[in-house]
């Protein structure tokens, strides 16, 4: 069951849906202005944040894990319930109209009312239940990871729990967009403000080469290393893409080529196969290494923190709290 708020008061729907409720203004020539109630579902108010935040219905569909005729579908329920026009359809994709502009805050105040009044009562229950969606890096060690998923286990049994991989720039993208409820990842440098942090661990980076391709007792000779193919993450801020920019600014060249690659399997495979020198972390290294597949020439990075992070904005979250603490090592 869920709670509907109609004003200052909270019934149950037998429906089961959580709604709230409008004041809706009919408006006719010549007479006075009327109000009657208008309901919408949370979900829906949801869709309309997501849209007006991603300026396109695929993409907004893509975070809502919804299909596009039901983004679609929430967003002219929302504009018929009201009564007005909240988006521009254009070939740029959706605009938000001046209405749209308006209600955009509130509706973000309500949604987070409506988060507040959930967690309040989970509080009031005083056992931990619902959804929480982490973002695994797939770079990232996963010690901490795992120490979490026990954690969450055995302390909140009720939670369910949804690991999501992908890259360093993928779990700050979806903590940000609310797909993500928190995510680890690797920071090279210092975390932005609107983030909560937490440090759980840190690796080195070193720069690796196929099993005698350079002489490993002579300092690396830069640039003829610039002469082979470097393999790093070229797109976005990773870590590895980083470090490699760093030795490039550093020792003052450029290699000829560059691959880019964002998974380090597919790099330490790649470096073993003799294609080209690259970056990897310390435990990668090492094993690469003790297999006689790679090389090690040098330290590239020495260290890079691994973050859990979510927005300073949640931090009094039950369930976020209690991640937290499970990482932190305290007691719930």
């Amino acid at each position: 069951m869920h709670d509907i708020v109609r004003g200052n008061r909270a019934d149950i729907d037998a429906a089961g849906s959580a709604m709230v409720a409008f004041p809706r203004l009919d408006v006719d020539a010549g007479a006075p202005c009327s109000t009657t109630g208008a309901e919408m579902e949370i979900h829906q108010l949801r869709t309309f944040v997501a849209v007006a935040r991603e300026g396109s219905i695929t993409r907004a569909s893509e975070r809502l894990y919804l299909s596009q005729p039901a983004v679609s579908a929430h967003i002219k329920a929302i504009e018929e319930t009201l009564g007005l026009t909240l988006f521009e359809r254009t070939a740029r994709g959706m605009i938000l109209t001046v209405d749209g502009q308006r209600l955009l805050a509130k509706t973000e105040q309500t949604l987070g009312a409506h988060r507040e009044l959930i967690e309040e009562a989970t509080r009031i229950k005083g056992r931990l239940t619902g959804k929480l969606r982490i973002g695994g890096g797939s770079n990232s060690s996963s010690e901490p990871v795992g120490r979490l998923l026990m954690g969450l286990s055995e302390r909140c049994p009720e939670v369910e729990v949804v690991l999501q991989h992908g890259t360093s720039l993928d779990i700050l993208d979806g903590i940000r967009n609310g797909s993500l409820d928190a995510g680890f990842y690797n920071e090279p440098g210092a975390p932005d403000a609107d983030l909560k942090t937490i440090d759980v661990a840190s690796f080195a980076i070193y720069l690796a080469a196929p099993r005698g391709l350079v002489d490993i007792a002579q300092p690396p000779d830069w640039q003829a290393l610039g002469e082979y193919p470097w393999i790093y993450p070229t797109c976005g801020q990773s870590c590895c893409g980083q470090a490699a920019e760093n030795l490039f600014r550093r020792y003052q060249f450029r290699p000829r080529k560059t691959i880019g690659i964002d998974r380090e399997s597919v790099t330490r495979t790649l470096i073993a196969g003799g294609v080209g020198i690259g970056l990897l972390h310390a435990n990668t290294a090492t094993q690469a290494q003790e297999n006689n597949e790679v090389d090690i020439l040098c330290q590239a990075h020495e260290s890079i923190r691994v973050l859990f992070a979510f927005l300073a904005s949640r931090e009094n979250d039950p369930l976020l709290d209690t991640a937290s603490s499970i990482l932190t090592g305290e007691q719930a």
